[in-house]
């Protein structure tokens, strides 16, 4: 592992009370609630009148009306009073929460389906990651959904799949953990900020799906897998015909993760999709709230031992109401399919998914707002990159003459090893850097220096067309003297 990793800080890890499981228990409820929205009266009434039809006798959920029923007080709670001596009595929910969001910035919050087994308490990898938007401004919402092989940048960890990022921020005690490091992965990959994460593993995923009574789904084609892992490193095989099909949690599981179909990572993506608007049909077709309240204990005993996420019960709420009134046709399901990468195999043997930068770009600009473009901050960042030495050729993309030598006197100042220089084979929009083996310090430097998207760096196990490390071709977004932030030395 780099130790020159970004010192973000750690977002906390939120616990939240009893009542708060009742909202957001699990990655389906976050799902129902963020993508579909409900209406902020019927939500509020539905909760007063369910809370209170209870049974107050229950010791793992005992909550009371205050007069007026503006707000419900969760009465000492076992499940989470044992960090303190003596109990503690619960918080309030207050009719406040129930306001419409306030914010004018779009909110991204990434879902990630943790690959947990054999009661596993070691690092471990995300076996599905998809990212959900939400415009308070335009009223619109969408869920994109990247593939695990997807060969991307960890951020102080080299190039990987993108699966990778949150083992390896649990096995090397990144701060924040795998969650963190998994969020920073997503915002280098796609240059959008990730405002809130939820990680669900396998168990939470199939407790919710029996207790909603199953979903229902049509399978596109028929899928024969007769070497599904189990959850202890077995097989279990799993098979589906063509059609409609009602599947409990297990099978609900099964449908969401094989990869035994002609697009395995990509069919599976979009069928995780399907997944989670048939929970979100389901809830809304049974008016399952009252339901979900009453299971309130055992939805949060699974939501303590399966979910971890730093978005607080406010802001859940909340962004609830946001969503109230977004029209079903303007929420979309996205997955980064063929059309944005392509297979290669890397020089060890791993076949991966390589992007399309471009491509993903503008995928990127149909469902994002213009994103700032998130970058890792390394202090020592120059003298890195002059220890790799790496052997710089910058080639002229456009029409201007004489861009690359003049690009060429700006970067070596920079202590950046220009070798040498040349005209690109046509003209492109916007510039990019390709690196020719690990040569991160330095592609990262150039990037900053010239003012390059992350999504515009392209790591390839093909070996170079001449004696150098690092091609730096100039795009039409570049002026002949470059401005960057800071001064050479």
């Amino acid at each position: 592992m780099s130790n020159h990793q970004s010192q973000r800080r750690a977002r906390p890890r939120v616990k939240l009370p009893l009542w708060a499981a009742i909202l957001i228990g699990s990655v389906a409820t976050i799902l129902v609630l963020v993508i579909v929205g409900l209406t902020g009266s019927w939500l509020f009434n539905t909760v007063r009148e369910a809370v209170a039809s209870l049974n107050s006798a229950d010791t793992d959920f005992n909550p009371s009306l205050t007069d007026g029923g503006d707000s419900i007080t969760g009465l000492s709670d076992p499940l989470v009073s044992s960090d303190g001596p003596g109990g503690q009595e619960g918080p309030v929910l207050s009719a406040e929460m129930f306001q419409p969001w306030s914010g004018t910035e779009r909110v991204n919050i990434l879902l990630l389906g943790i690959d947990l087994r054999c009661d596993e308490e070691g690092p471990t990898h995300t076996d599905s990651m998809m990212v959900v938007t939400v415009d308070p401004v335009g009223m619109s919402a969408a869920a994109l959904s990247l593939p695990r092989d997807m060969w991307v940048e960890i951020p102080g960890f080299g190039v990987n799949r993108i699966n990778q990022a949150f083992f390896q921020g649990d096995a090397y005690d990144y701060p924040g953990g795998g969650a963190a490091l998994a969020v920073e992965t997503v915002e280098a990959t796609l240059g959008v900020p990730i405002d809130y994460y939820l990680a669900v593993n396998f168990e939470g995923f199939i407790e919710f799906v029996d207790l909603i009574g199953g979903i229902s789904v049509e399978a596109k084609e028929e899928i024969d897998d007769p070497d599904y892992p189990d959850s202890c490193y077995g097989y279990d095989p799993f098979y589906i015909d063509e059609g409609i099909h009602e599947l409990d949690g297990a099978m609900a599981l099964k449908y969401a993760r094989t990869r035994a179909t002609a697009g395995s990572d990509i069919d599976r993506a979009a069928r995780q999709q399907e997944v989670v608007m048939a929970v979100r049909d389901q809830v809304l077709r049974l008016n399952m709230i009252p339901r979900l309240l009453a299971q309130a204990p055992q939805l949060w005993r699974s939501f303590q031992k399966n979910v971890d996420t730093n978005m607080g019960l406010e802001e859940t709420i909340q962004l609830a109401l946001l969503a109230q009134d977004i029209p079903r046709d303007k929420i979309r399901t996205m997955v980064i399919d063929y059309s944005y990468v392509y297979n290669e195999q890397t020089p060890d043997g791993q076949m991966v998914l390589v992007p399309n930068r471009e491509r993903i770009r503008g995928l990127r600009d149909q469902l994002f707002a213009p994103p700032a473009i998130p970058t890792p901050v390394i202090e020592n960042l120059p003298e890195l990159a002059r220890e790799e030495n790496a052997r710089v050729h910058v080639q002229n993309g456009t029409s201007a003459v004489g861009l690359a030598a003049s690009t060429q006197e700006y970067l070596v100042p920079f202590g950046i090893n220009v070798v040498e220089i040349g005209n690109a084979e046509g003209t492109l929009p916007s510039t990019q850097i390709v690196d020719y083996g690990s040569h991160l310090n330095t592609t990262r430097y150039i990037a900053e220096l010239l003012k390059v998207p992350p999504l515009n760096i392209t790591y390839s196990t093909r070996p170079p067309a001449g004696d150098y490390d690092v091609l730096v071709i100039l795009g039409n977004d570049q002026t002949v003297t470059p401005t960057p932030e800071f001064e050479s030395p």
